[in-house]
């Protein structure tokens, strides 16, 4: 049985974060109206006719998962985003046990807007939390009221979600450990079952990179990001959240299992402007601009920009660097004596689970996952 889960795009948010590089666009930069009402439904209008397309090209049969992102996804209509669902699921085998997710801002909820993304059938949602200090969100160029969380995650549950996420970003500047600790016990006193929590990347193109650049803002030192992913593993961990990615933690059974097709190199379709596919091997992306793909999918072509298809090196290299991402780890079984080699090393400073290494697994102490790229870098040497 083949498996294809989607991932849909939405490309609009009321502002733009100064941290953030996603293909999304405000209002504004795009001279359309404010509401989004009439945009959401000529958006999903092209959604739906590249989903009639993914099904005209695809061999697969089933659909576990669908994932909306953004972008905001929860500023389009709760009716126009169900449209998008029932296509894929007349288009095909929708999975009994579906995870369908949604990404929300808890400023564009109410218990309203849940209960009607509940009825049209999404099953999980992931709230961009951030941090629960005022200073460290204005700092991100984050605009919500931290006690919107509390009462859009309090919705969701009372609405019937099951499967409750929120996302944290630490190391941003002028953040204490004492800001952090604060922000890690706000989200593990919410009614969730998982936990993501990133360290913020400093991006070229963003309004955050060029005021790193010109000097304005000084973000911390890696000792102190490091001391804040350790602080925040340990709290996880001692509240009932098991790791099972690099940054990702959850209660039993709730792990995202959208994301893990990914980690796992699985197939998925990317519907949507910039929206990227990968299918056995091909990667391919569509046009960036909500114009151009507009323009795209309205002369019935290909909103596909541009493709590549992986060599048997890549494909492995990539799963290397995603599964190492694992609690599961890597299969020693898989690599090659010269791979292994600088593994040992790794073992011995404890950067490496002794346990699973003598079940015949590669998996990250939790020091480990602080170095997992360099890890990854000599394992591929």
């Amino acid at each position: 049985m083949s498996t294809l889960a989607f991932y849909i795009h939405i490309p609009y948010c009321v502002r733009r974060c100064g941290y953030c590089d996603f293909n999304t666009y405000t209002p504004a930069e795009l001279a359309i109206s404010a509401d989004l009402s009439v945009t959401s439904r000529s958006y999903i209008d092209l959604l739906l006719r590249e989903i009639e397309f993914a099904r005209e090209t695809s061999t697969a049969t089933t659909v576990p998962t669908i994932f909306f992102g953004g972008g905001t996804p929860t500023l389009m209509e709760s009716q126009d985003l169900g449209r998008v669902i029932r296509a894929i699921g007349s288009r095909f085998d929708l999975d009994d046990r579906a995870e369908i997710t949604i990404e929300a801002n808890p400023d564009s909820v109410t218990k309203g807007k849940l209960a009607a993304l509940r009825e049209v059938g999404f099953n999980r949602i992931s709230f961009g939390m951030q941090s629960a200090v005022t200073h460290v969100l204005a700092s991100l160029d984050r605009t919500h009221n931290p006690e919107n969380v509390v009462k859009a995650t309090t919705w969701a549950r009372e609405v019937g979600f099951q499967e409750v996420s929120v996302d944290l970003i630490y190391g941003t500047s002028g953040e204490s450990m004492k800001d952090w600790e604060r922000t890690v016990d706000t989200a593990l006193a919410l009614p969730i079952s998982h936990i993501s929590a990133y360290a913020l990347i400093v991006e070229n193109g963003t309004k955050l990179g060029a005021q790193v650049k010109r000097g304005e803002v000084i973000m911390p030192d890696d000792d102190q990001t490091a001391d804040k992913y350790l602080l925040a593993d340990e709290k996880f961990i001692a509240a009932g959240f098991n790791w099972y990615e690099l940054s990702n933690w959850s209660k039993p059974g709730s792990e995202c299992r959208h994301n893990i097709a990914y980690w796992n190199g699985d197939n998925w379709w990317g519907a949507g402007a910039g929206a990227h596919s990968h299918i056995d091997g091909r990667r391919f992306w569509n046009v960036k601009h909500p114009a151009a793909y507009a323009q795209k999918i309205g002369e019935n072509k290909n909103p596909m920009h541009e493709q590549e298809t992986l060599t048997a090196e890549e494909i492995r290299a990539e799963e290397i660097m995603l599964q190492i991402r694992l609690s599961t780890g890597l299969d020693r079984a898989s690599l090659s004596q010269i791979q292994e080699q600088p593994l040992v090393g790794y073992l011995t400073t404890h950067h490496l689970q002794a346990d699973a290494w003598a079940n015949g697994r590669v998996v990250l102490s939790n020091s480990g996952r602080l170095i997992a790229d360099r890890i990854v870098r000599e394992i591929l040497l």
